[in-house]
């Protein structure tokens, strides 16, 4: 979907983004993180051409981003920020018709789109609407960003720390609409973070950039078992990494045959959430079931433990 090829940015003699490229395939979410100044945000500037690239290509779908002109190519590009960057002087429903009458859908059109994300995000279309920015809460002014972002049905969203200024219970919400979002309209999404725990959980693909190089480009679970740079392994944090592989599994992958005293487990959770479970509750050993009650097996501590180890590490 998204080839980025040798690109390189410089101001003057000062190279930010050297010599990167990467592939993100189609419907995929691939996270960019680094540290401050690392060059990630101008990156990802580069694929709507709001930042120029000095030399290398981007293609979307084989087609070079330069064959177009800049504002033209933007309005195929979904672009959310942190911050929101919503108009204040406009009402939720014009800010996200926003881009759609650039476009010059009709009326009909926009209205049905606007509320079909509106209600999507949890948002009633009649009370929400009408409603101006500033009426709003932090993560709802969030979720419109998003919304308005994905308004003319783009192939391609770019984020940049789009839920940077979120208290973390907002957004680990936000994060699950997003992931639900994407799952339902198979956009391919770029993301930037500084939040390697926010990559982790929302990568499909992770980038780590440093100094304006690309030190690793690879799924999750090889990024925590494998960080090819001391660099790497630093912004993993080496007590945080088991935790992290566990959010990668689900208790279903580590069912065993059986049964357990107790409240079960959902299936679809993720391993780190059971283990948190069983630990809270004292317990080594819980029943498992699906969405319909079904019960499936059993997940014990030790198995989950285990599934924690990183390669090399002595068993716990």
């Amino acid at each position: 979907m998204i080839e980025i090829d040798d690109i390189t940015k410089r101001y003057d003699q000062t190279e930010v983004v050297g010599h990167v490229s990467l592939t993100v395939p189609a419907h995929s979410i691939a996270v960019i993180v680094g540290t401050s100044g690392s060059g990630k945000t101008t990156l990802l500037r580069m694929i709507n051409r709001l930042v120029e690239p000095t030399s290398g290509a981007i293609r979307i779908e084989g087609q070079d981003t330069r064959s177009l002109p800049a504002h033209l190519l933007r309005r195929k590009i979904g672009y959310a920020i942190q911050g929101h960057g919503l108009f204040p002087h406009r009402t939720v429903a014009q800010n996200i018709a926003t881009v759609p009458v650039l476009l010059g859908w009709d009326r009909a059109r926009i209205k049905r789109r606007v509320e079909e994300l509106l209600t999507l995000f949890q948002l009633d279309p009649a009370v929400f609407g009408p409603r101006y920015p500033s009426g709003l809460s932090g993560g709802q002014q969030q979720r419109v960003g998003v919304a308005r972002a994905l308004a003319a049905e783009p192939a391609v969203l770019l984020m940049d720390e789009p839920f940077g200024a979120l208290d973390p219970v907002i957004r680990a919400k936000a994060q699950e609409d997003l992931r639900a979002i994407q799952r339902r309209f198979g956009t391919t999404i770029i993301m930037v973070t500084h939040d390697m725990e926010e990559a982790v959980h929302l990568g499909d693909r992770i980038a780590v950039m440093d100094a304006g190089r690309l030190l690793q480009y690879a799924e999750p679970a090889e990024i925590l078992t494998a960080p090819a740079t001391s660099f790497v392994e630093s912004l993993l944090g080496v007590g945080d990494r088991p935790f992290r592989l566990l959010s990668l599994a689900t208790v279903a992958e580590l069912l065993e045959p059986g049964t357990a005293e107790g409240e079960a487990l959902a299936a679809h959770i993720s391993a780190r959430e059971a283990l948190s479970a069983l630990l809270w509750t004292g317990r080594e050993v819980a029943p498992v079931q699906d969405a319909d009650g079904t019960l499936l097996g059993r997940v014990t501590r030790g198995r989950l433990i285990a599934a924690a180890q990183l390669p090399g590490q002595p068993r716990a």
